[in-house]
């Protein structure tokens, strides 16, 4: 009798775990599912003070399904929006009147990209060709790279995220209305050995993004910092800055987000432009 009722109790926990392991994963994946409501924000400063707790929540979900594919694509993602959007641009602003506080920030989004990148790589060993992953995960690492350029082990990574890359375009090209054309655009150009060719190829991609894009205030900022800066053409820099500024961001829902983030940047770039050009 005590061996058939320990068994039935056995039966029942395990029946529990596995309802409660289903309920898990549906979540993640309707969480996964949710970048659009993001995406299609139009108040920064709510989608800031919400994605904290999103985040926390896709973490205690990973808790409980540490494999789901597309709570760790969620976190990859999330992660890094939020450390590029409301934590690197913060630091770059405050770099002209409070380093200490941009260096605390920096740091800050440092750790915010690592933990994005530790999550795209656990994806991508269960999901190795979802583009989602490949992306976000090539992504992050990038810019975790570019904020510890003193880090010898981090600058190892620089040939995983051009792989990466590579793959995604071979996947789809088109991803997320051109966001690897416009990611590519800086990448190049962010290249030790970047020159006149890196330029030329910057400027393919960022026609890309454009075509694929329907027009993004992302793109146009990316091509006004990563090539116009360094080639000092001063002119081309305002007029892009200023298009991305003029770019009607109810155009394309999906892009709403990304394109006030990036007028954001556009107008502090516009503020520096004595800075970043010699008269």
């Amino acid at each position: 009798m005590k061996k058939r009722l320990v068994s039935l109790m056995v039966l029942c926990a395990l029946g529990g775990c596995a309802v409660r392991q289903q309920a898990v994963d549906r979540l993640g994946d309707a969480i996964a599912a949710s970048g659009s409501v993001y995406a299609s924000e139009d108040d920064p400063e709510l989608v800031r003070e919400a994605a904290p707790f999103s985040l926390k929540l896709i973490e205690s979900l990973l808790q409980e399904s540490p494999r789901h594919p597309g709570l760790l694509l969620a976190a990859a993602r999330g992660f890094t929006q939020y450390a590029y959007a409301f934590v690197q641009q913060e630091a770059d602003e405050a770099e002209d009147h409070d380093l200490e506080r941009a260096a605390q920030l920096q740091a800050r989004a440092r750790g915010l990209y690592r933990r994005a990148r530790d999550y795209g790589r656990r994806g991508l060993a269960e999901a190795p060709e979802d583009i989602g992953l490949v992306y976000w995960t090539a992504v992050s690492t990038a810019a975790y790279i570019a904020l510890s350029k003193h880090d010898p082990e981090a600058l190892a990574d620089l040939p995983q995220v051009q792989d990466l890359i590579q793959r995604a375009l071979m996947l789809d090209d088109a991803f997320d209305a051109g966001a690897l054309h416009t990611f590519m655009v800086s990448f190049l150009m962010a290249q030790p050995a970047a020159n006149g060719h890196a330029a030329k190829s910057a400027r393919r991609h960022f026609a890309r993004a454009m075509e694929l894009s329907g027009g993004s205030s992302a793109a146009l900022v990316a091509l006004a910092e990563a090539v116009c800066v360094p080639q000092q053409r001063r002119a081309e820099f305002e007029r892009l800055l200023q298009q991305a500024l003029e770019l009607d961001v109810d155009r394309a829902p999906g892009l709403r987000l990304s394109n006030l983030v990036a007028q954001r940047r556009a107008r502090w770039l516009l503020s520096r432009t004595d800075r970043l050009f010699l008269k």
